[in-house]
């Protein structure tokens, strides 16, 4: 953002510091009334024609700005991807305790790849790696719902499942 003698334009479109439309001035006169009241002429909008200009505490209003920005970024929620790894011949104990890692993830807010790795001859039953993913979002699907249908990719199948908003 350019400020006082940064700015480069013959005349502006100037506004005070109550928010005020003083018309378009040449620049020096400007310059001359943000000094006039201790302040500082902020360009604004630099691509209208002519440029708008306030006049304005810069280094109270980039102090603002960056609170408004820490602010924001303290309020994002990360989501990060949890993946399991299932197999066709799953049994049902090893099933049983990767359901329970998927809820926990589910719980946590986060995103869970499942994906099933065939080997060999396994994948003439891809059929079959398609039943445990399914039946895996069977037990979820209270908390999560499916963002991306069980599909191949290469020698493995992947879903993705999303933590449901109802809580």
């Amino acid at each position: 953002m350019l400020i006082n003698e940064g700015i480069k334009a013959r005349e502006v479109r100037l506004i005070d510091a109550e928010g005020e439309q003083l018309g378009i001035v040449p620049l020096k006169e400007a310059l001359q009334l943000a000094t006039d009241r201790n302040l500082d002429l902020v360009n604004v909008a630099p691509t209208a024609n002519p440029p708008v200009c306030k006049i304005m505490d810069y280094g109270k209003f980039h102090y603002e700005q960056t609170k408004k920005e820490k602010e924001a970024r303290k309020n994002q929620k990360i989501i990060s991807i949890k993946e399991v790894r299932l197999s066709t011949n799953i049994e049902e104990n090893d099933f049983q305790t990767k359901l329970r890692s998927v809820r926990k993830f589910l719980e946590k807010g986060d995103k869970v790849k499942a994906t099933i790795r065939f080997r060999g001859r396994q994948i003439a039953h891809s059929e079959l790696g398609r039943d445990v993913l399914m039946k895996l979002y069977e037990n979820v699907k209270d908390i999560a719902t499916m963002e991306r249908t069980p599909k191949m990719e290469g020698r493995s199948m992947l879903m993705i499942l999303n933590p449901s908003n109802e809580k």
